[in-house]
């Protein structure tokens, strides 16, 4: 229903005159036609050229609308780590945003990457650390509490959600992978209560920090980009995605020093906290239940469109947290 909303043409009439309004209160003018490069069931995307470069304006959906005053907060507390909103408006949950130029994935070749990720994750660190302090806004914003505490019980969720997911679809391998993954619950608490005991504080974790999240802006500055599948957790939660995505793109080993060195830069922000092995015990146990959250959010994602509509996508939340199980804390399933 909601797409059908954002395609008609009642809703980019009025989207296109918000966008307007916005730009003349601050100072700038659309210089050419709108435009919706991107329109799924969880959100869409509408762009047009303005006197000063492209802008964005984002509607997210109902269950990710809490982005809108989370990109409030991050421009407030992190302005040079995020893209500062032209506006915001979140009784219509819309964002315009600047160009922030192109995606670390698409401006550095493929053996350069984990060196342009070991400069960056630092960063995204400082922000974390800066956010640490914000859980009860984030909370109230809509953002998933997935804190370690809670994860066992967003477990049996998972479970329970995929399997009513999948239906009619489950074969007997997907139905075996559920009953494995719901037989490791003692172990899953076990895992939560020494991260709940752990050393690092709660904050935000973006869910899917990868290259093409990061975008290189003109000045140089990276920006941390698509926060529409942040949660609260354990911060180095995030590092399921970034160091997963680079093990698999590159097709390293859990110990390869190009993984190392990622991880490494990450964790040095945190090193008042702990000794560095402990960090490190405390990163992997993060990344292991951090599939819980991931899957979650797969779920979100292709619950909407529907399983046949899905493609390669549609036992993405069962692989996910079917993943919990594997030998590697980095494995995305």
């Amino acid at each position: 229903m909601t797409a059908e909303l954002w395609s008609s043409a009642e809703w980019l009439a009025t989207a296109t005159g918000w966008l307007d309004d916005r730009l003349a209160a601050a100072g700038r003018v659309r210089s050419g036609p709108v435009t919706q490069p991107h329109l799924r069931p969880w959100g869409t995307v509408l762009t047009a050229p303005t006197d000063r470069g492209p802008v964005w304006l984002k509607a997210p959906g109902p269950e990710s609308a809490f982005e809108v005053p989370l990109y409030r907060l991050l421009a407030k507390v992190a302005p040079d780590r995020v893209l500062v909103p032209i506006a915001a408006d979140v009784d219509r949950d819309w964002l315009l945003l600047p160009d922030g130029g192109t995606p670390l994935g698409d401006g550095v070749p493929a053996d350069q990457l984990p060196g342009a990720v070991a400069a960056i994750v630092p960063l995204y660190a400082e922000l974390q650390r800066a956010l640490a302090g914000q859980i009860g806004d984030l909370l109230a914003f809509g953002l998933a509490d997935l804190r370690p505490n809670g994860l066992p019980d967003r477990l049996d969720e998972a479970v329970e959600a995929i399997g009513r997911y999948l239906g009619r679809h489950a074969d007997d391998d997907d139905r075996a992978a559920l009953r494995r993954v719901a037989d490791a619950r003692p172990s899953v608490v076990t895992w939560c209560e020494r991260l709940a005991a752990g050393v690092v504080p709660a904050s935000v974790d973006h869910n899917d920090l990868h290259v093409w999240n990061v975008l290189t802006t003109p000045s140089g500055g990276p920006r941390f980009y698509d926060w529409g599948d942040a949660v609260v957790a354990h911060p180095f939660a995030s590092m399921l995605v970034t160091l997963g995505f680079l093990r698999s793109e590159l097709r390293l080993a859990d110990d390869d020093p190009r993984i190392l060195r990622v991880r490494d830069a990450y964790l040095e922000a945190f090193s008042d906290l702990g000794s560095p092995a402990g960090l490190v015990t405390e990163l992997e146990l993060a990344c292991r239940v951090g599939r819980i959250g991931r899957s979650l959010v797969w779920l979100r994602a292709v619950r909407a469109d529907g399983f046949e509509r899905a493609g390669a996508f549609a036992r993405a939340p069962l692989q996910t947290l079917a993943a919990l199980l594997a030998e590697s804390p980095f494995d995305l399933g």
